[in-house]
């Protein structure tokens, strides 16, 4: 008897763990940025692919963008991309990933529509599938299957995800809140993440953006109860409100109203534009025939008549709010006329600019509402009680906080331990990262390649650290450059050397400090005149040290100094 159970036991096979890999590659200490790579045994896909806007430590950055070098490592086992809604930080990226190495899109209708406005301006709409998809679809990649379930958020057709696997289940929510009277469509499916709860959630990956702001998000529809009484105050002015282009939940609204108070609404801004026509055509957003006028026509009604949406909320540089603050804007002058809603929060980092285009504004002589004065805003992402009824009701083994700084991680991980959850079972990781999880475990046990590219004009990832460091130093201390010519043959000096500056000291006013700068240069070449072999990136090296040691000396300043040699 003893036999034969020894037996069976050694025929037995041993029961293998299956494993589910999470490789966040964006949206981790940061805002903006969003992409998740998820695994299981050979197969991935990918939710998210947004972008970030430069701080102001990033000179000239246009944008910036995840580093896709993991996934173009393993773009053979990739089966698709879906997006969780239509936000610049979660589909911003896609044309500069999709030029490289092309997968299959999942979106809702409406971000499928925003995603085609986007890849059309990269020439992509064409060679690039994207397949439409709503809450309750079954997305198949490989052995794992995506389940969408729609959320509230600032922008209609968002969802999150609930993948699941051989390993269990993960939910992940996007960017969502829990708005009970939504402007349209339905309030956030909690019933979904509750059935999920009741069956098992493996491990469960949550919004955090506003895990520091108490009690509840307020409703979009408290924004439309906030613009009515500024419509009926701006009465005899042109009333101009800046928002988000995508924010169609707000550009319903703003429609709404100029429809009550028989005004016509022009458009401008590129982008507004194009998000206005889509959601026209998709059904998204509703107006009777003959209100929106070309922006051409502005100018043929009284002020009163008129509503300007536009872009700008965010104090963009090239942005038409902007420009009107600047002066510089070619269709549309701003004055005293002119009753001007900002109707948004400044993304972390905007904030300076932001209030630089409030300030122009008001020094036309402009009536300016922002945010922090009237409830012209509300937030699109979960607070405190809402993100403690979602862990309550989804239930999870392992909670990973995503979407936000390292503060906002944190503050949701308590959270998380508040409503019951296990400290060592919540990981807050880092970028590139790999979160393996199964049954019994949740670890990070490896990492990949992850990071930020800067998008600068058409160059993408040509723009460094390195040159960021220069381009500070040019910032802060100026420039400085050595020029002389030299013989190519002989190695004789010709003429030279001679000082330019720029952003450094101004030259008419400094002729004693820019005299001993020279004289300095002009001292090391004629140390090594009489060598037979000259080796100009010493000479040049020295020319460098010589003369910033000087300027340091006479101004406390260290400019970037540069020698060129010209050879004839």
């Amino acid at each position: 008897m003893s036999y034969q159970k020894s037996r069976q036991n050694k025929n037995k096979t041993p029961k293998v763990t299956e494993n589910i890999r999470i490789v966040p590659l964006g949206g981790l200490g940061e805002i903006g940025k969003n992409m998740t790579v998820f695994e299981c045994r050979e197969d991935k896909f990918i939710i998210d692919c947004g972008l970030s806007f430069p701080d102001s430590e990033m000179f000239g950055v246009d944008l910036v963008i995840p580093d896709f070098s993991y996934v173009l490592e393993n773009k053979d086992s990739i089966r698709g991309i879906v997006i969780t809604h239509g936000h610049e930080d979660h589909i911003g990226s896609l044309p500069y990933l999709l030029r490289e190495v092309k997968f299959p899109i999942y979106a809702t209708p409406l971000t499928k529509g925003l995603i085609e406005n986007k890849l059309a301006e990269h020439s992509l709409d064409k060679i690039v599938e994207i397949n439409v998809i709503r809450p309750g679809d079954r997305i198949e990649f490989g052995c794992m299957t995506a389940v969408p379930i729609h959320v509230n958020h600032s922008i209609p057709d968002a969802v999150g995800f609930a993948i699941e696997s051989p390993a269990g289940t993960v939910i992940t929510t996007g960017d969502f809140k829990i708005d009970y009277t939504p402007p349209q469509g339905e309030t956030t499916d909690l019933a979904t993440f509750a059935e999920y709860g009741k069956k098992g959630v493996l491990a469960y990956m949550a919004d955090s953006t506003n895990a520091e702001r108490l009690g509840f998000s307020a409703s979009e529809k408290t924004v439309a109860n906030s613009l009515k009484p500024l419509f009926e105050r701006a009465s005899s002015k042109r009333i101009v409100i800046a928002t988000f282009a995508s924010n169609i939940y707000r550009l319903q609204t703003i429609l709404d109203l100029a429809v009550h108070y028989k005004r016509k609404v022009a458009v401008s801004g590129r982008s507004m534009v194009k998000n206005i026509q889509m959601a026209l055509e998709l059904g998204y957003l509703k107006v009777p025939e003959g209100v929106i006028i070309e922006a051409e026509m502005v100018n043929k009604y009284q002020p009163e008549q008129i509503v300007l949406i536009t872009t700008g909320s965010q104090g963009e540089p090239l942005s038409a709010l902007s420009r009107m603050s600047g002066g510089t804007h070619r269709q549309f002058s701003v004055g005293k006329g002119d009753f001007i809603i900002i109707s948004a929060t400044p993304i972390p980092g905007n904030e300076k600019m932001v209030t630089k285009v409030i300030n122009g504004l008001m020094k036309l002589g402009a009536e300016v509402i922002y945010e922090s004065m009237y409830d012209v805003h509300v937030s699109g992402h979960a607070a405190q009680e809402e993100l403690k009824l979602m862990l309550n009701l989804v239930k999870p083994k392992y909670f990973i906080p995503i979407h936000g700084e390292y503060k906002h991680l944190k503050k949701h991980s308590m959270l998380a331990q508040g409503a019951g959850i296990d400290e060592k079972n919540i990981v807050i990781a880092e970028l590139g990262g790999v979160i393996t999880i199964n049954k019994e475990e949740i670890k990070v046990d490896n990492s990949v390649q992850a990071g930020q590219i800067f998008v600068d004009g058409l160059g993408v990832g040509d723009v460094g650290s390195v040159v960021l460091r220069d381009r500070r130093h040019l910032s802060q201390d100026g420039l400085v450059v050595v020029v002389f010519s030299v013989d190519r043959a002989s190695g004789e000096v010709l003429s030279g050397p001679d000082i330019v500056s720029r952003g450094f000291v101004y030259v008419k006013e400094s002729e004693q400090l820019i005299a001993e700068a020279r004289q300095k240069a002009r001292s090391v070449l004629e140390k090594y005149r009489d060598y037979e072999y000259k080796d100009w990136s010493v000479i040049k090296s020295k020319i460098r040290e010589q003369v910033s040691h000087v300027l340091y000396q006479r101004t406390k300043r260290s400019p970037m100094v540069l020698p060129i040699v010209m050879e004839i």
